[in-house]
């Protein structure tokens, strides 16, 4: 890579197999090489992540630092015990999907899924891209989406970029992960590094959110508990 370290690197999963101790002892070879500065984890639960810190404050080992979620306004699942874990443990959160894989966009809000999108691509392809698919755009995720259309409309910006501040707007949130297809859907995900959402916009997000709650990640989890 050319490089003299990471800053970050991150467990993209949590293995199941490998105990906890030999993963953290691992990380923590390569921060006192100097090859890594920090470690973080990724797909995690609340258990995981403290499991994990618990161990490397034991050990004396680096810790978390970071952790890498599914996290948007279609996907508060994080809000329900992570985040008080990483206010607890000082973890930062690095938001993935905070557009929902595009179908907070508006564009899956449509007759017919676009040509040429992802999940026009996903839905032809292998059983877990198929599920991956379905978890993002259902009945639920389009309803809320077309909601969430509204209150950035009635708020003077995109939906991209409403999705885009909503996801910044924790304290325990370090970065937001995006990502783009287009020049154009670059700048909507960058016009939210100024947006302050108002506390009535924050409201009619929440209200939304209570009115169709959890309105993917079913199909998703069903798929993963029969692999």
């Amino acid at each position: 890579m050319n490089i003299d370290y990471i800053d970050l690197y991150q467990v993209h999963w949590p293995d199941p197999i490998v105990p906890i101790d030999e993963t953290m002892e691992a990380l923590d070879r390569l921060v006192q090489a100097g090859k890594v500065r920090y470690t973080g984890t990724s797909n995690e639960n609340a258990y995981g992540l403290t499991k994990a810190n618990t161990v490397a404050d034991y050990e004396g080992l680096a810790r978390f630092q970071s952790i890498q979620n599914n996290f948007s306004l279609l996907n508060r699942r994080f809000l329900d015990e992570l985040a008080q874990v990483c206010k607890s443990e000082h973890v930062s959160l690095l938001p993935y999907s905070p557009i929902g894989g595009g179908v907070l966009s508006g564009k899956y809000n449509q007759p017919e899924i676009p040509k040429n999108s992802r999940f026009a691509e996903y839905g032809s392809a292998d059983p877990r891209q198929r599920a991956m698919s379905s978890r993002f755009v259902n009945e639920g995720t389009l309803a809320s989406t077309a909601k969430y259309m509204e209150i950035a409309k009635e708020a003077g910006m995109s939906p991209v970029t409403l999705a885009t501040a909503w996801s910044m707007n924790f304290d325990f949130v370090a970065s937001t992960i995006i990502g783009a297809r287009t020049a154009d859907q670059l700048e909507e995900s960058l016009a939210a590094l100024d947006v302050t959402l108002s506390e009535e916009t924050l409201k009619l997000c929440d209200d939304v959110h209570k009115q169709i709650l959890y309105s993917d990640g079913l199909v998703f989890l069903v798929y993963l508990s029969r692999r």
